[in-house]
């Protein structure tokens, strides 16, 4: 049923991407502010994160997972080289390859940036945990989406794991159940990136999307 609204407000789709802009602003803005001591750019501080979270990558690996041109990352690791907080070293699966790896003040100032933003952390814990668990699995849909489009990386989330079994149980605050530890969970523990995640093959990723979207799933036998 219409009502007036209908007709005089921007569809909905635009305002829920209006309202996720308006994160970002903050998000990029805190970005900008805690990189300002040692001069970085958000892709720079990105750059330490990832390394901080995954280990030593290669290049080309660190611009696919940033979502940027290889230009782009070289020039971003070149720039924290000569701040001394990356070094290159001899890949461990390639020792013609090179990996770049941080160094002890590079492990130090990640480790600083990767704390959220507090007023973006406050925002969020006021919400009930029960809202939170929802915001958790609709930006798990969303960025599934936004993978499905080839705008991002594929990220290594429960969504997208081997490991994953949506709606196995009957418990609605544990439904899940992650064969990697062999144990129930609910969508509040849902991962965005999970470092055991594994990808899941064509046939399993579809099935499990599925059904974890449901709007009614019944466990699995």
């Amino acid at each position: 049923m219409q009502t007036p609204f209908d007709t005089l407000s921007e569809p909905l789709p635009r305002r829920v991407v209006a309202g996720l802009a308006k994160l970002s602003l903050v998000l990029r803005h805190e970005a900008w502010s805690q990189g300002r001591e040692q001069r970085l750019t958000p892709t720079q501080a990105q750059v330490l994160t990832l390394l901080r979270a995954r280990g030593p990558l290669r290049l080309s690996t660190l611009a696919d997972e940033l979502a940027v041109r290889a230009p782009t990352a070289s020039q971003a690791v070149t720039a924290l080289e000569t701040k001394g907080l990356l070094r290159r070293e001899p890949a461990a699966d390639d020792r013609r390859a090179r990996a770049i790896r941080l160094t002890d003040r590079g492990t130090a100032e990640a480790e600083r940036l990767s704390d959220w933003p507090d007023v973006l952390q406050a925002a969020v814990d006021d919400l009930p945990e029960a809202e939170q668990a929802a915001l958790l699995r609709l930006l798990t849909r969303t960025i599934r989406g936004l993978q499905a489009r080839g705008a991002i990386p594929v990220q290594r989330m429960c969504a997208s794991c081997r490991y994953f079994r949506p709606h196995a149980h009957d418990d609605p605050a544990t439904p899940h159940h992650c064969a990697f530890v062999d144990a129930p969970f609910g969508d509040r523990h849902l991962r965005l990136d999970c470092p055991d995640h594994e990808p899941a093959d064509g046939a399993l990723a579809r099935r499990n999307w599925r059904r974890f979207t449901a709007s009614h799933p019944t466990p699995e036998d």
